[in-house]
C-alpha cells in the first residue's frame, strides 16, 4: 500500500467558514459524501432493482447521499447513439422503462432512506428533447426566424427552453415538486445551472423549501458572478481544483498553483459555498478518460486530497472497484467490477475519517485549512484544526521519492494515521514519502 500522508488542510478555503450564512445546510450533508450513481452502467442489468441489490455495499462504503442521474425517459426523433443521453428528456415527470417503473424507483428509494442515505435527482432543466410535448407550447423554447427549435453547443438531440415564459417556469416549478412531494426524494443536482437564471433557482428553492427545508442542491456550475450559492444552492462543482488536480498528476501544475487556487476561491465564492471535490465524474470519465488515464499514479493521491481540502468528496459509479475504462454514454456500458481492487477498502477507510473528524465537515460545521510551512516545494502540507480535534495532511505531489521538514509547532502532539500508526509530532516533524504517497494524522 502506498504510504498515507498527513491530512493539511489549506487554511484558506475555509479560513471564512465563520461567518454568517444565508440559511443552514440539510443537517445530514455536513459530514456526508455523495456517490454519482450512473443507473445504465452500475449493473450489467442497468435497472433500478439491480441498483437496489447494491445499495448494502454502498452503505458499506460509507456512501450518504446518491446523486442519481437522470431518470426520465429519453426523446427518440434526434437521439444519440442506441439509447440515448440522460440529459435528452422527453417527460419530466415519468420513469425511462430501460431502468424500471415508478414503483421500481419507489422501491429503491424506500431502500436508500431505511439504510440512512440520501437520494437527489439530476435535473435537467435548460432544456427538453426535442420531441417533448413541451415545445407544442408557444413561446416555452428558443426558436429560430424560421421557427426552427434552438440548441447549444453540440447538443443536437435538445432543445433550449425559454424562461422569460412565466407559463414554462410555473411548470417546471411543478414538475420539481412533483418529484420531492410525490416521490420523496430530497433535493436535486441541477444540469448546466449557469445556463437558467438565477432568479428562477432562487424562487424555485424558495418556494419548495417552505415545506421540505432539508432539501439539498447542487449546480453543475463554477460561477461565481452567477450567484448560485447565495441563497439557492448548497453545493458547487470544483472545476478548477479538478483541472490542477489532473495538472499536478501531469506535472503542468505545482503546489503552489494549488495554494493560489485556494485563496482566490475564498475571495470568489461565498463561505456557505460547499465545493464539490472529485477525481471523476460522468463527463469527465466518459469524454476525457478515467482517473488512471488523467491522473496515473497520484490518483490515490488525489483522491484522499479530496477528503482533506475544504468541500465534499465525490465518488462515482464504479470508481470503487476500480472501473478502469470510459464508460459509453449513450449505450449500455456496464463498469469493470473488481471485488479484489484495493479502493473499496480505502475509499471506506476515507469515509470513515470524515464521519470521524468534525475537521473535516464541510464548511462552517468543519475547519479552516492552515498552510503548514515545508522545505520542499514538492510537498502539500496543510491543517484543518477544531477545538480538540485537528487533522493533518502532507502529500508528495512528484514523482519522486522526497523528504520534508515541517512546521508543525502548532500542531503538537499524538495522532493516529489513518493506517492505524500512532504517530508523536513535535515542533518540526520530518518525513520521507515515497512517489505520490500521502499521509493522513487525527488527533
Amino acid at each position: 500500500m502506498k504510504k498515507l500522508f498527513l491530512i493539511l488542510l489549506c487554511a484558506c478555503a475555509l479560513a471564512s467558514c465563520t461567518k454568517p450564512s444565508p440559511r443552514p445546510h440539510a443537517s445530514w450533508s455536513y459530514d456526508a459524501t455523495i456517490y454519482e450513481l450512473n443507473t445504465r452502467q452500475f449493473t450489467p442489468e442497468g435497472t433500478f432493482a439491480a441498483a437496489e441489490a447494491e445499495l448494502p455495499a454502498l452503505k458499506e462504503l460509507g456512501v450518504d447521499i446518491i446523486w442519481m442521474m437522470p431518470l426520465q425517459p429519453i426523446g427518440v426523433i434526434t437521439r444519440k447513439g442506441t439509447l440515448g443521453s440522460y440529459y435528452s428528456i422527453i417527460d419530466y415527470c415519468d420513469f425511462n422503462p430501460e431502468f424500471g417503473t415508478r414503483e421500481d424507483f419507489e422501491h429503491f428509494l424506500a431502500k436508500a432512506h431505511e439504510l440512512g442515505m440520501h437520494v437527489i435527482l439530476d435535473w435537467v432543466a435548460n432544456h427538453t428533447a426535442p420531441d417533448s410535448k413541451w415545445t407544442e407550447n408557444e413561446g416555452w423554447h428558443y426558436r429560430d426566424s424560421l421557427g426552427n427549435l434552438v440548441v447549444q453547443y453540440d447538443w443536437t438531440d435538445i432543445a433550449k427552453l425559454n424562461y422569460d415564459n412565466q407559463d414554462m417556469r410555473a411548470e417546471m416549478l411543478k414538475s420539481m415538486r412533483w418529484w420531492v412531494d410525490s416521490i420523496g426524494i430530497d433535493g436535486f443536482r441541477c444540469d448546466v445551472a449557469m445556463e437558467v437564471p438565477t432568479d428562477f433557482w432562487n424562487w424555485a428553492y424558495q418556494d419548495m423549501r417552505k415545506d421540505h427545508p432539508e432539501l439539498f442542491s447542487l449546480a453543475e456550475a463554477e460561477n461565481p458572478e452567477n450567484r448560485l450559492c447565495d441563497t439557492a444552492f448548497d453545493m458547487y462543482y470544483g472545476w478548477e481544483l479538478h483541472s490542477l488536480m489532473n495538472g499536478v498528476a501531469q506535472q503542468t501544475k505545482t503546489v503552489e498553483d494549488l495554494w493560489t487556487y485556494f485563496a482566490k476561491a475564498e475571495v470568489e465564492f461565498p463561505a456557505y459555498a460547499i465545493r464539490m471535490n472529485f477525481t471523476s465524474n460522468h463527463d469527465e470519465n466518459s469524454w476525457n478518460g478515467t482517473e488512471f488515464e488523467r491522473m496515473g499514479d497520484a490518483s490515490d493521491a488525489m483522491a484522499a486530497f479530496t477528503y482533506v481540502v475544504p468541500g465534499m468528496p465525490l465518488i462515482y459509479t464504479g470508481q470503487e472497484y476500480a472501473n478502469n475504462h470510459r464508460l459509453e454514454f449513450f449505450e449500455k456500458d456496464s463498469i469493470d467490477k473488481n471485488l479484489d481492487a484495493h479502493q473499496f477498502g480505502m475509499y471506506q477507510k476515507f469515509n470513515h475519517m470524515r464521519k470521524q473528524n468534525p475537521a473535516l465537515w464541510s464548511n462552517e460545521k468543519g475547519a479552516p485549512m492552515v498552510r503548514i510551512a515545508a522545505d520542499n516545494d514538492a510537498i502539500f502540507a496543510a491543517a484543518r484544526p477544531l477545538k480538540d480535534n485537528t487533522v493533518l495532511g502532507v502529500f508528495n505531489f512528484s514523482p519522486e521519492e522526497q523528504t520534508v521538514t515541517l512546521q508543525t509547532a502548532d500542531y503538537q502532539g499524538e495522532y493516529a494515521c489513518i493506517c492505524g500508526k500512532q504517530i508523536e509530532v513535535g515542533e518540526t516533524y520530518e518525513m520521507t514519502l515515497q512517489p505520490w504517497a500521502y499521509c493522513i494524522l487525527c488527533k
